[in-house]
């Protein structure tokens, strides 16, 4: 195991044949156990990893942004696909200058969201809790307390938008359990203002996004969201962080004690 999680990116990024976006990095970093963390952003973790180094350490960084988001090792065999645009240079500022345009870039009012997520595997009360994960190794996030904008899905189909601001997110989809879409809707999709935490809580930031900016992230949303066939991209400023859907634990918890009692009632039925 490497002792930190700049050793690690650079073990990911130097068994791979090409240059890697930073989510990939993190999962193979968790996932072949080359650095352990109890933190619930490991993918947000990668990427400020990579980026300090390029800004800070200049030409003595390791790693080279050869896109949005994607990032390889210095000397590597994964520079032959480098774009000429982003080919390494000796020139500190243009090293700089490629990372305040990913900063940029990344100045979107989104910072988090899940997609289709399945009505099925929450516990729904007017407290619930809604758990996602960066990644299937990373700490959960309960997003309940969530603000913004979120779909109702009868499957794939778009049944109902909403938004959430002065309630949270958990309570508004709760309130449509029991209202005239109670039964319309099974699958559902969220994209949250509020920022994530390395220890998994959230918390509002300040929103400083230009007119270009605010368009672009609305734009990425609506592909995003409804996924039109004919963009063939998620669009150009939507860098918030995705999170996969986790299991409520009460919901583990019955199907574990379900799981006793039908072993139970097996082996007395046995004997």
């Amino acid at each position: 195991m490497e002792k930190s999680w700049k050793e690690a990116i650079k073990k990911v990024l130097a068994e791979s044949d090409t240059p890697l976006h930073y989510t990939e990095i993190s999962e193979q970093i968790l996932s072949r156990g080359y650095y352990e963390t109890d933190g619930a952003t490991p993918a947000a973790t990668v990427s400020a990893q990579v980026t300090s180094s390029i800004k800070h350490d200049g030409d003595k960084s390791p790693f080279i942004r050869v896109g949005k988001g994607i990032f390889g090792l210095k000397n590597s065999s994964s520079e032959t696909i480098i774009p000429p645009s982003t080919q390494p240079s000796s020139n500190q500022n243009k090293l700089e200058n490629l990372v305040e345009s990913e900063v940029a870039a990344s100045d979107s009012i989104i910072h988090s969201f899940g997609m289709y997520w399945q009505r099925d595997l929450v516990v729904w009360r007017k407290d619930l809790k809604m758990f996602g994960k960066q990644q299937a190794l990373s700490k959960p996030v309960d997003f309940g307390k969530q603000k913004g904008i979120y779909i109702l899905y009868d499957h794939h189909t778009v049944v109902y938008v909403g938004r959430s601001i002065d309630r949270p997110l958990g309570k508004r989809i709760f309130e449509h359990t029991v209202d005239r879409l109670g039964s319309r809707w099974n699958r559902f999709s969220w994209f949250g203002l509020l920022d994530v935490t390395q220890e998994g809580n959230l918390r509002e930031t300040n929103f400083n996004t230009s007119l270009a900016s605010l368009v672009a992230t609305l734009e990425a949303l609506l592909i995003e969201a409804l996924e039109p066939p004919q963009n063939r991209k998620r669009g150009d400023d939507f860098s918030a962080i995705e999170y996969i859907q986790d299991i409520d634990p009460e919901l583990k918890e019955r199907e574990i004690q379900s799981t006793l009692r039908s072993i139970e009632q097996k082996m007395r039925g046995g004997s």
